[in-house]
């Protein structure tokens, strides 16, 4: 597809949504659903698009991190909406944490371990591993923090207006280290690229309402997609949980992670990588840290949200899956096997939630799942154990995020290249 067309059709998916709001028309839950999730689909490419172009003003780390901030903005309006919605609806507290711990579990699952196999086919085999930057242990480290942190939620059963402090603060230090960064000349490619080539005056202004657009549709559809993935449910006798918590991502994840393939397509494996890795953080930090502080605002005042057993679960096992991506990228290389390895622990997830939509018996498919997912969130934990036991890499890593300057002296030669570069 030429960028122009592209850009057309994206700009097309959000204007059939705005139109159908426009002038009031309702459509049935299948079709609502589908109608608001491609807006919230075309709306995150043009988001992507138009923090590429800020790429040319800002430096390239700030850029790279801004890029990962504004591909899951639809994810926000989501999980937003529902948190809000928990304050006066109790029905709705099963919800707030559903879109938020399935993407973070696509992103490491699926998006992490993709680029490996995109780079395998497309070095023919030769290329089996990514290598990371020194410069990503900021993203390692204040994941490492954020996912020590996490841990904390489910232990408590609630979020809180202290875990909001807690996570933006890590946020917003995370944003200071990238803000030291220098300003590097960027390449853009497809249909960022027919921005970038405006003047300088034009080029901001058709970026700004790029962003202007993309946000207003993704406010208008966010209601109504996660409202219409319930009534799906409800209708269909699905859980609504899992509609939400893996239906809903596909939209606001799938763009970003075409962005990051284009990426190693062009080369840029570990810009690709590094893109991922820095939604991650936001992720794990801005975005769970506002789901009390929507909560509080509609509440009227200071409020923890209550976290019912399935999501206490579930935050407990996304962290357990957390621990040990980052333990595998902490020898600053991500290689195949390592991918199929988080790629397989990953299904071996979904499979435990196929008893619970298709059993006929009431509360075994839901036991079969809760028990599951414990499972597997300690099995992420026993081998990021045994991962730093067993690997010096990893262990050496770990080290070398939170002391980089002991980082020649604490690595041998192979690795601080294997670094380096």
């Amino acid at each position: 597809m030429s960028p122009t067309l592209a850009f057309v059709s994206t700009t097309a998916l959000v204007l059939q949504w705005l139109l159908l709001r426009l002038t009031g028309v309702h459509l049935a839950p299948g079709l609502e659903a589908l109608a608001s999730g491609l807006a919230i689909f075309g709306a995150a490419f043009l988001l992507s698009w138009a923090a590429e172009v800020v790429q040319l003003d800002i430096p390239r780390g700030l850029a790279i991190a801004g890029l990962a901030v504004v591909a899951v903005l639809p994810e926000y309006a989501v999980d937003l909406y529902l948190a809000w919605q928990a304050a006066t609806h109790p029905e709705y507290v099963g919800y707030a944490t559903a879109n938020m711990t399935g993407a973070n579990r696509l992103l490491i699952g699926v998006g992490w371990a993709s680029l490996v196999f995109i780079v395998w086919a497309r070095s023919g085999g030769r290329q089996r591993t990514i290598v990371l930057e020194q410069a990503q242990s900021l993203e390692l480290k204040y994941l490492f923090l954020a996912t020590a942190y996490a841990f904390v939620i489910p232990l408590k059963g609630s979020l809180s207006l202290v875990d909001t402090v807690v996570f933006f603060v890590l946020f917003g230090l995370y944003i200071r280290r990238l803000l030291q960064a220098s300003v590097e000349p960027q390449h853009v490619l497809g249909p960022a690229a027919l921005v970038a080539r405006l003047g300088t005056g034009a080029r901001r202004t058709v970026t700004a309402l790029m962003f202007v657009y993309a946000a207003v549709g993704i406010l208008l559809a966010a209601e109504p997609f996660a409202e219409s993935l319930i009534t799906i449910g409800r209708g269909w006798g699905l859980p609504e949980y899992l509609l939400i918590q893996w239906v809903a991502p596909l939209a606001s994840e799938a763009p970003e992670f075409i962005v990051a393939i284009l990426f190693v397509l062009g080369g840029g494996a570990t810009a690709g990588l590094g893109m991922l890795l820095s939604s991650k953080v936001n992720q794990w930090t801005l975005l769970i840290g506002a789901l009390p502080l929507a909560y509080s605002f509609e509440m009227g005042a200071p409020s923890a949200m209550p976290l019912n057993d399935v999501q206490v679960r579930e935050v407990f096992l996304t962290a357990a899956q957390s621990v040990f991506g980052i333990v595998v990228l902490l020898s600053f290389s991500f290689s195949l096997g390592e991918a199929a390895l988080l790629l397989g622990l990953f299904l071996g997830q979904i499979v435990t939630h196929l008893p619970e939509i298709f059993s006929s018996a009431p509360g075994a498919g839901e036991q079969f799942a809760h028990y599951g997912a414990w499972v597997f969130a300690f099995v992420y934990l026993a081998m990021a154990a045994l991962w730093l036991v067993f690997n010096a890499g990893s262990r050496t890593g770990l080290v070398s995020v939170f002391k980089p300057k002991a980082l020649a002296d604490a690595i041998g030669p192979e690795v601080e290249g294997r670094v380096a570069r």
